[in-house]
């Protein structure tokens, strides 16, 4: 089944509407961002997630100590690294981990061999790392090595290319942010409706 992820999120309302709708994974963003926050905001957004849902910190070229210090805080399950992190840093840090590739090219796909993390493929940042909300092209995830290990892909989704991309890509789990915006601000009604084309494509793959 694909796992969802909801990322960006920075309001009560929306991390209960990401809940309720079932999403498997909840993302706060600790890097520059206009979906930035703080170690307070994540706490007080955490205690409505309940440990059946993974708490992902995003974070981009930040120091090993500032990523323990907001793990514990927080607390998070998992930190997705999202800038321009080695994989020794990664591996110094000893924490659950995602790394992001912006994908432009198969060069791009195949620099996730190098990590022991899981990869989290995305479109290209424009302002900031991320979350430029275009897709990229997904046949550079079709070889048979990328294939058959767990990834996340993002970029672009929305509810209505979400179902194509599960049907294309097959990823473990997809991730979205400004997919479920509206001028900027996430929505409820558009959390809930990608939960559901997910969901709803699960069923028809798996009936």
């Amino acid at each position: 089944m694909t796992k969802v992820k909801i990322c960006g999120l920075s309001e009560v309302r929306h991390v209960k509407a990401a809940v309720e709708a079932g999403a498997d994974a909840i993302g706060f963003v600790f890097a520059p961002s206009r979906r930035q926050v703080t170690i307070e905001q994540a706490k007080e957004l955490a205690a409505y997630i309940p440990e059946s849902v993974l708490k992902v910190g995003v974070f981009v070229n930040e120091t090993a100590a500032e990523i323990h210090k907001i793990f514990e805080a927080v607390p998070l399950d998992v930190v997705q690294f999202h800038g321009d992190e080695t994989p020794e840093f990664i591996q110094q840090v000893g924490l659950p981990s995602i790394k992001a590739f912006s994908i432009r090219n198969i060069d791009d796909v195949q620099a996730a061999s190098d990590y022991k993390a899981t990869p989290l493929f995305d479109a290209p940042g424009i302002e900031y790392q991320g979350g430029s909300g275009q897709t990229f092209n997904w046949n550079l995830l079709m070889g048979e090595d990328i294939q058959k290990q767990p990834f996340i892909l993002a970029g672009g989704l929305d509810t209505h290319n979400v179902a194509e991309a599960i049907e294309r890509v097959k990823p473990t789990m997809v991730d979205v942010s400004s997919g479920v915006e509206i001028e900027k601000r996430k929505d409820e009604e558009l959390i809930r409706a990608f939960v559901r084309a997910v969901k709803s494509k699960d069923e028809e793959r798996y009936a």
